[in-house]
This record gives structure tokens, C-alpha cells and sequence, in this order.
């Protein structure tokens, strides 16, 4: 098993399986915490002499993986046989202080030359700070461990989705999204207070803001992109928006053609639902050539525009037609200011639906149709 579970942990290009899932919480936890207490059965012999592991470097940090290096005396480099890593999620001011607090992750591995690379989504996850700490260690013939002290503390944060990541998430929404619905029109909801201060202080421009941190947590769009929100969902019997909002009772209604043509880029952002049985995507539509368009490019899966599961733009007998994703909600993030002239305000018919909002909503991280294995 040692030998299977080093080459989890040391392999850059194997992922982990699971006997990294059960070492930690039985042998692992029992070797010695980071204080250096040792249980009367632990395992562990009296401390000699062993190099204490300094100079801890974190590198190629992805969302569930991570480089591990450290220097220590070189002639004590014989002795050693394996390596305990002490993982915890950094508690912060902000952390639930009624939520039970996660397991500490301590990880055992063979000595092998560094650095060595962690990797496991079960206990890494997405845009997370972490601390670690590490010890050296030699077997005996017995069984017995000789450890050396714990290294220095050091902290590092996991990062977000890649686009390896957000492809596998977009495939899972694809699979939910095999009807269309014809639209016509972008909406906006908002309270008329929103619509009379972009008249009276921002000249009719509606402008762009931080995507607040609703959707996955490895979502690379979130607190990052900026943008204005819209809607295209349309109700199946009379192709129109539906009478009822979560954000306001004001709606901003702009011909679609004015925001997604063949001058505009269009990306995959993100795949979630809040526990309910229907799911939402997010979209982002960036003209070609602008900042938004520029931060996509290098973070999102680019969708061509007339041939996609979830929100197309072609064109038939000389004008362009529009189709959205009739089974998922659509999110939709236009990533530059729009003008209030271009389009037009009124007051919907319906009810404002604040629990339908999704600002700032988390996602069901056990849902099976919209996670990945890379994190939540």
C-alpha cells in the first residue's frame, strides 16, 4: 500500500485513488500532531535526530493539486523513509463558528525526490486557503517511526477552474440542454430606483460590476468578471418573458441583435443549481476585442455562436433569428456598459420573487448533474 499511495501522492501525472481517502483519519492522525504530542500506541519512537524539513515552497497550485518542496540537511537525506504533510483549511474571520470543523488532512508518503505533488479532490477544493506543515521520518524495522519536528506553517490558496475543468462542467450542461426556444429580446430587472439613478448620474449607461460569488466555487468569473446581467428565458406558451421577477419590478427590455451578433464573442461561465430540481448557466457575451472578451479568451470555453446547446445567434433570409436552452435558466453576462436608449423600461405585470434570486447563492456541491470531480 506504501508504495501505491507514494505514487499517488509523487506522480504528477497520477491522480489519487483511494487509499489517500482512508490513511488520514486512523494511521495518519495517530502518528503525531504538529505540536509533537505522541499517544502511548501511536507507533512513534523517541525523536533522534532527523532533518527538519525548512524553506517550504508551494508551486503549480491548481484547483484540487499542488507542487510540495522544502530543503533539509543532506546527511540525513539516507535516513529518512517517508513524509507526513499536516493539510487544514485556514480558518478565517469569516469561517461558520457553528459549523463542525473539517477533519484535519494528514498525509503519509514514501520518500521520493521533491517536489512532490498532492492531489485529491475530496480534500482539496477550488479558491481555498490552506495551511500545511511537514515532517520527516524513518521506519523502523518494527514499525515504529522516527519523526522529525514539525517544518515552519506556511499558506497557500488552491486556484480556480481551469478550462480543462470548465469543459467537463459545460459537457454536463449539455446534457441537460438538448431543446430550443425561439426569443427575440434581453430583459433586466431592476427597481425603478436603479433605472432613475443610470438616467440622472450615468447618462443612460448602464454600467458594468463585479460578478458576485453565485455559482461554483471554482468558477473563474466570480468577483473577477465584470459585467451587467441579463436574462433571455422565455415562457414556452407565448415566447415572451414571464411576468415575474426576483430583482425588481422594473424591466429593461433590449432587442437581442443589439447585444449577440457576429461582433460579439460568446462563452461557457459556469453550471449550478441551489438544491432545486432545475439548474441554472451562465453565459457571457463580450464584443470581440474588448477587456471582457480578453479575460474570457484566456479563462472560459469559447461556443460559436450559431452552434451550441444553449444560446445560438443565425441567420435566415437575411436576418438574425435567436434561440436559448429551453431546459436550464439562462444567465446571461454582457461584459460592457449599454445604453438605457437602445431599448425600453416598463413595469412588469407580475411579482417580485425575491427567494428565486440568486445573488450570491451557493451551490449544491452533492448534485450529481452539475459537479465535477475536481471540486465544488
Amino acid at each position: 500500500m506504501e508504495s501505491q499511495l507514494a505514487h499517488s501522492l509523487s506522480s504528477p501525472t497520477s491522480p489519487c485513488n483511494d487509499m489517500l481517502k482512508n490513511i488520514s483519519s486512523l494511521e495518519a492522525i495517530q502518528l503525531c500532531d504538529r505540536e509533537g504530542n505522541k499517544s502511548q500506541d501511536s507507533g512513534i519512537a523517541e525523536m533522534e535526530e532527523l532533518a527538519v524539513p525548512h524553506n517550504i515552497k508551494i508551486s503549480n497550485i491548481t484547483c484540487d493539486s499542488f507542487k510540495i518542496s522544502w530543503s533539509m540537511d543532506p546527511k540525513y537525506k539516507d535516513r529518512i523513509t517517508h513524509y507526513f504533510i499536516d493539510l487544514n483549511k485556514k480558518e478565517t474571520k469569516n469561517s461558520n463558528k457553528f459549523k463542525h470543523k473539517d477533519v484535519p488532512t494528514k498525509l503519509v508518503a514514501k520518500a521520493v525526490p521533491l517536489p512532490m505533488t498532492v492531489r485529491g479532490h475530496w480534500f482539496l477544493s477550488p479558491r481555498t486557503e490552506y495551511t500545511v506543515a511537514v515532517q520527516t521520518a524513518s521506519k523502523q524495522g518494527d514499525g515504529d517511526y522516527t519523526v522529525s519536528d514539525w517544518s515552519e506553517v506556511v499558506e497557500f490558496c488552491t486556484a480556480d477552474y481551469s478550462k480543462v475543468h470548465l469543459t467537463q462542467l459545460m459537457e454536463k450542461a449539455e446534457a441537460i440542454s438538448e431543446r430550443m426556444l425561439r426569443f427575440s429580446v434581453f430583459y433586466r430587472n431592476q427597481h425603478k430606483e436603479y433605472f432613475d439613478y443610470v438616467r440622472e448620474h450615468q447618462g443612460q449607461m448602464m454600467q458594468t460590476s463585479i460578478k458576485d460569488n453565485s455559482g461554483s466555487h471554482g468558477s473563474p468569473i466570480s468577483g473577477k468578471l465584470e459585467g451587467i446581467f441579463f436574462s433571455c428565458n422565455t415562457e414556452f406558451n407565448t415566447g415572451k418573458p414571464p411576468h415575474d421577477s426576483p430583482y425588481g419590478r422594473y424591466r429593461f427590455q433590449i432587442p437581442a441583435s443589439k447585444l449577440f451578433n457576429q461582433n460579439t464573442n460568446l462563452y461557457f461561465g459556469d453550471f449550478y443549481c441551489m438544491y432545486t430540481a432545475y439548474h441554472y448557466i451562465i453565459l457571457v457575451i463580450a464584443p470581440i476585442g474588448s477587456q471582457g472578451d480578453e479575460f474570457c479568451k484566456q479563462r472560459l470555453p469559447q461556443l460559436n455562436i450559431a452552434d451550441n446547446k444553449f444560446l445560438t445567434c443565425t441567420e435566415e433570409d437575411g436576418r438574425l433569428v435567436y434561440h436559448h436552452a429551453q431546459d436550464a435558466i439562462l444567465e446571461i453576462i454582457y461584459t460592457d456598459p449599454v445604453d438605457l436608449s437602445l431599448g425600453s423600461v416598463a413595469e412588469i405585470s407580475g411579482h417580485q420573487l425575491m427567494s428565486l434570486s440568486t445573488a450570491n447563492a451557493k451551490k449544491d456541491p452533492s448534485c450529481k448533474t452539475c459537479n465535477i470531480s475536481a471540486g465544488r
